[in-house]
């Protein structure tokens, strides 16, 4: 058996192990590189550690580590606040608003799963609150994190870029960022309308539950954590207490501004609060005075010094990316450190908040591929490809393996591997480089509302308890559907028109 198929097997191995136990794909990909590298083809540690790609991981680690003190100081829960209440009770532009939200975040350097954790228990509350279909505020959270994931700055895109850069292949940063943000953006429009979203249009939030959360003088003072009051159907409050509340026993006196509930009397806010059988929330889970305000309270609204700090950061990184041949990660780490002095507070923790599974995962991947790449396995798989005699099957070939192994295994992981592996096939000249990455990139990336990813997975998990097993399947249908339509859509667009 050859060193390539050898190479070839145990990258097949690293992906399927990974998929289907919990062993972490990055350290099996830096095993697989210490097996194959120093049993097979012999090579000796210092070969071995000379694949490890020590750019890509200052770059990872900058932008994860930067994000963590973003997310630390609140300038992320003020955007997230901010965007949220720009809505003005338009009930249609919601999932539009977390689309932009989650597309910002992973645009300055957050990881595409963190952002949908962030972004996805609020969609959700979103949902249950004003009666929106989760999978579409699921699908529109996902899309906009894959939106925004192939910025110059982000994860997906610096890992994108840095192949590229490495095999000394023609990129084009914008270009490929451009064309992943318009294409989730014409996606969300279909899901839009596939899901319901025509029937919230002309709604408001008055028609739909309650106020739009983020609009502190909205939001009513009693609620239950996390501001769905458990009645969708109305804004009415009901509490439940160990003693039956009823209309007859209950005594409503509107004075003053705070809420006292007890067994027998409610003080609410100048308003009347009337029991009714559409929901119930208990007191235990109302909102203790000592409990962080609000993300959607008035004080998430105040920009401070530090907060500004950080959103000029940021600012000068995407500029410093755009416009400078400056490198992202060792920009991206000198903001974090300027503001780590400027306003301690903000970084302590920050460093254990980075994203260093997806560094472990990035790096082993890469490399694994390294020894793939010293032994002749990625020139012989090109050439293998090349062979076929037609470079456009050749090419759709690529973006449907790709597509498919992401929708069940890591789109981090199968950026920095199948890039590579097409690397001789477009040294050839026969399929533009530029147009083959990007549809590559956006095949492997809009699979990620499978449920068996991370990012649809996420959105599964927080989905109402009632609907979770029916969100499960409809992501699941539209995961796959994904992997059968992406690749052959994207390249027809990107692809074919560089060889007419």
């Amino acid at each position: 058996m050859s060193d390539h198929v050898i190479s070839l097997i145990a990258l097949a191995l690293v992906f399927t192990v990974a998929t289907f136990t919990s062993v972490h794909m990055g350290a099996l990909a830096i095993v697989a590189a210490f097996v194959v590298g120093t049993f097979f083809v012999h090579e000796s540690a210092d070969e071995i550690f000379g694949g490890f790609p020590g750019d890509l991981f200052v770059v990872l680690v900058g932008v994860t580590f930067l994000f963590a003190i973003a997310k630390n100081n609140g300038t992320v829960d003020w955007l997230v606040h901010a965007s949220t209440r720009a809505v003005r009770g338009r009930i249609a532009l919601i999932p539009w608003v977390m689309f932009l939200v989650t597309a910002v975040l992973t645009a300055v350097g957050a990881v595409v799963p963190a952002a949908v954790a962030i972004i996805a228990p609020i969609g959700m509350g979103f949902a249950v609150r004003y009666r929106i279909n989760p999978v579409l505020l699921g699908l529109f959270i996902i899309n906009g994190a894959s939106a925004g994931g192939f910025s110059p700055i982000s994860i997906f895109g610096s890992i994108t870029n840095g192949v590229v850069s490495r095999n000394d292949l023609p990129g084009n940063p914008m270009l490929l960022f451009a064309s992943s943000f318009v294409f989730n953006a014409l996606l969300s429009v279909v899901v839009f309308f596939l899901f319901g979203g025509r029937e919230l249009m002309g709604r408001r939030a008055q028609d739909g539950g309650g106020p739009v959360p983020g609009n502190a003088d909205d939001v009513p003072e009693a609620r239950p954590k996390g501001g769905d009051t458990g009645a969708p159907g109305g804004g009415a409050v009901a509490l439940q207490t160990s003693t039956t509340v009823t209309p007859t026993s209950t005594t409503v006196t509107p004075t003053s501004t705070t809420v006292t509930p007890t067994s027998t009397t409610v003080t609410p806010t100048s308003t009347t609060v009337t029991p009714t059988s559409t929901g119930t929330a208990e007191l235990s889970d109302l909102p203790d005075p000592p409990d962080p305000p609000d993300p959607f309270g008035p004080s998430a609204l105040r920009l401070n010094r530090v907060r500004v700090l950080t959103l000029t950061g940021l600012l000068g990184l995407v500029l410093g990316a755009l416009f400078t041949d400056l490198n992202v990660g060792l920009l991206a780490l000198t903001v974090a450190v300027v503001l780590s002095l400027l306003a301690p507070e903000s970084a302590k923790g920050a460093v254990d908040r980075c994203a260093w599974s997806t560094v472990l995962l990035v790096c082993g991947v890469v490399t694994f591929v390294g020894t793939m790449e010293r032994i002749g396995t990625i020139d012989w798989l090109g050439h293998s490809v090349a062979d076929i005699g037609a470079p456009l099957l050749g090419a759709l070939l690529i973006c449907c393996i790709g597509a498919v192994v992401s929708a069940f295994a890591s789109t981090t992981g199968i950026l920095g591997a199948l890039i590579p592996l097409a690397v001789p096939f477009l040294l050839g000249g026969e399929v533009g480089a530029v147009g083959m990455v990007i549809a590559l990139a956006i095949s492997s990336s809009v699979v990620d509302s499978s449920p068996i990813s991370t990012s649809g997975a996420l959105v599964t998990a927080h989905a109402p308890e009632g609907q979770r097993d029916a969100v499960f399947r409809k992501l699941m249908t539209w995961g796959l559907s994904m992997a059968a339509i992406a690749p052959p859509v994207t390249w027809m667009i990107f692809v074919v028109p560089g060889r007419l």
